[in-house]
């Protein structure tokens, strides 16, 4: 068995694995329907005859391996196997259109790249008459592929079987590549969402996923038996963390989905130990409750209204394992046989024992309602140049307001313009080929900047972030403005699935408001409220005036809040279009881009604030197929009240 000294590279830890746990599940795989299950020593094998299979198309140390498709085995086997052979595997967005795939293949310098289908193939096609390195293209799934020239193309199970034929050739130098491998080699390279502009390639080494995998596991005390659920971008240097990381250190199972259509059923039958999902996951989910619950009969929605209740108010203290009367215990008890477990069962959260959201800010209400029902939900603060991450939430420290405590190893210092800078084992080498912007962000002692705004709680030492530093700002009368904070309690309704909020050197603050076509096309069915679109549905006056009830009552609490006070909306406005990363206003991991917003939309954003009521407005989209179209719309826009000094101010 490899002592921790040997364990130096991933391939070093799923050759433990592979003797350790040999016969215990590594990877599961829903296909037609059926679960198929490979040990470690099954992966393990598999593995090797991936790498075998690349060496004997003439993969080569240092070259740079795209992966691009769903969650799957074969994928998460072809990254392991090109850092065996002494590449370096790059995961890019499976929704990014060809133009986005090409800024990252042609930066990298990619040779090799692995698809998952035919739709991913199709892609790299269409670039390569602008990059001219790659040089072999790989894909798992066949079906569609039989009339593609394929001089430079092969299915992955056919490198499979000429790796494992070849296997004599390239046996003795695989070895030899695998053991040049140790802390300082790099493990992979991640992009940014490019929230800001360009993507950035992030140089992560074996130290830095390795070290951070070692100790968020110990942290929360992950075991070989936990089971995760894999479905989340494999670009994201979150499920990197997670479904190679945390999975090659502890040895527990990795378990793919059939389709981004079946990953609810899919996690329901997992029923998964370890969870994690972007507040985006459980404001869906938890807008889908409410759909139902508004579909149940008056004793179901009544009970439910009754316990929801209870829980609120004791199911937190409960999980956190902190004194409760008897008589709330009791009341929880019943509550979670009749409501709580069942919801839990439907949402595929019965045997999650540690759950964690990040990547954006959750709302508190949203957070509250899961750890309410018993879900062991936490909150972590990373990025992609932390290998994820940068605090954590200790169990029994479990709050909605903050993101908890530095992670095991973390260093960090608040600067005085109250930006949040880290340092640790998982901080990464380099941005690829931009040492302005390794050398603007990292400093010479290793501090990170984050580009985020917070403070340390003086009674628990707990960090809480604000908002972006760069969207931090001031209201015209010197009053704080943070635009999430507010976003986030407007998502926390069913009906509004984005907001966008401005007001940074203004006199007050207003927003712009998708609906979420699914919550509120189930709401407009039951009042019998017709509609044909999208567009239609969003200008009804009647979706106008339940929004603005929403908005109103988001004033109410954030007026109780005497630092950020000043940050209640007074005029909002539906969009006719949702926000979409094919057009530019989100990143892939749903984030949204603020500047590209503030300049496409500059004419609705002085509506809001001239007075007018209406605006007639044109605006371009991008279709699935690339063709690009034009919306053409007539907006409302409508006031909202608002509560205390704001109220008072707007009077004057």
């Amino acid at each position: 068995m490899a002592g921790p000294q040997e364990l130096v590279s991933i391939p070093a830890l799923l050759r433990r694995n592979a003797v350790q746990f040999a016969k215990a599940p590594a990877y599961r795989e829903k296909e037609f329907g059926i679960w198929q299950v490979w040990t470690w020593a099954e992966a393990a094998e598999e593995i090797r005859a991936i790498a075998l299979g690349f060496m004997a198309l003439g993969l080569k140390r240092g070259d740079y391996v795209a992966v691009v498709g769903r969650n799957r085995p074969a994928l998460y086997w072809s990254m392991v196997a090109a850092q065996m052979c002494g590449a370096i595997p790059v995961p890019l967005y499976q929704d990014a259109v060809a133009d986005e795939m090409a800024y990252v293949l042609d930066h990298c310098g990619a040779t090799f790249v692995i698809c998952g289908d035919q739709e991913q193939v199709d892609k790299i096609i269409e670039v390569q008459d602008r990059i001219h390195h790659i040089e072999q293209v790989v894909y798992v799934d066949k079906r569609g592929m039989r009339k593609y020239d394929h001089s430079r193309m092969n299915w992955l199970d056919d490198v499979v079987a000429e790796g494992r034929a070849a296997h004599w050739r390239f046996d003795a130098e695989l070895d030899e590549r695998i053991a040049e491998l140790d802390y300082e080699s790099t493990c992979v390279m991640l992009y940014t969402s490019g929230t800001t502009g360009k993507p950035k390639g992030v140089v992560l080494s074996n130290r830095n996923i390795i070290e951070t995998s070692k100790n968020s596991a110990e942290f929360d005390k992950l075991r070989p038996s936990d089971e995760i659920l894999a479905y989340l971008p494999m670009a994201w240097v979150g499920d990197f963390i997670f479904s190679v990381g945390q999975a090659m250190w502890t040895g527990f199972c990795v378990n793919c989905p059939e389709s981004p259509t079946t990953m609810m059923n899919d996690l329901r039958e997992i029923g998964p130990t370890y969870f994690f999902a972007p507040p985006r996951v459980f404001e869906g989910q938890l807008t889908n409750v409410m759909i139902r619950m508004e579909d149940a009969g008056r004793i179901k929605k009544a009970l439910f209204r009754h316990y929801m209740k209870v829980a609120r108010k004791v199911g937190p203290a409960i999980l956190d394992g902190k004194p409760v009367s008897v008589g709330d215990r009791l009341a929880y008890f019943i509550g979670d046989k009749i409501i709580y477990g069942p919801l839990k069962n439907t949402l595929g959260f019965s045997r999650v024992r540690v759950g964690y959201t990040a990547g954006e800010a959750i709302g508190p209400e949203i957070f509250d309602f899961y750890r309410s029902l018993g879900i062991n939900l936490k909150q972590l603060y990373g990025q992609t140049e932390a290998s994820v991450f940068i605090t954590q939430q200790p169990d029994g420290q479990v709050r909605s307001d903050t993101v908890g405590v530095p992670s095991p190893g973390v260093e960090l210092k608040i600067a005085d313009n109250g930006e949040v800078f880290y340092r640790g084992p998982g901080t990464f080498v380099e941005y690829y080929k931009n040492p302005e912007s390794t050398a603007s962000t990292k400093d010479a002692e290793g501090w990170v900047a984050t580009g985020d705004a917070g403070f340390f709680e003086e009674a628990t030492g707990h960090l809480r972030i604000i908002d972006r530093a760069k969207d931090v700002g001031k209201m015209a009368d010197g009053r704080l403005f943070a635009p999430k904070y507010v976003e986030n309690k407007l998502k926390f309704y069913p009906s509004i699935l984005e907001a966008v909020v401005f007001g940074n050197g203004r006199d007050r603050c207003t927003a712009f408001v998708n609906i979420d076509l699914n919550a509120v096309g189930n709401w407009a069915e039951r009042n019998n409220i017709a509609y044909s679109s999208y567009q239609e549905l969003a200008a009804n006056p009647a979706v106008y005036a339940m929004i603005r009830g929403h908005v109103e009552e988001v004033n109410a609490s954030v007026a109780a809040d005497p630092m950020l006070s000043g940050c209640q909306i007074h005029r909002f406005l539906i969009l006719h279009k949702e926000l979409d990363a094919d057009d530019g206003e989100m990143t892939r991991t749903r984030k949204v881009r603020r500047k590209v917003i503030e300049d496409k939309y500059q004419d609705l954003i002085a509506a809001l604030y001239d007075g007018r009521t209406s605006i007639y407005t044109e605006t371009e989209v991008t279709y699935e197929d690339g063709r690009k179209g034009a919306i053409r719309a007539t907006l409302r826009i409508e006031d909202a009240a608002t509560t205390g000094p704001a109220q008072r101010m707007a009077a004057e």
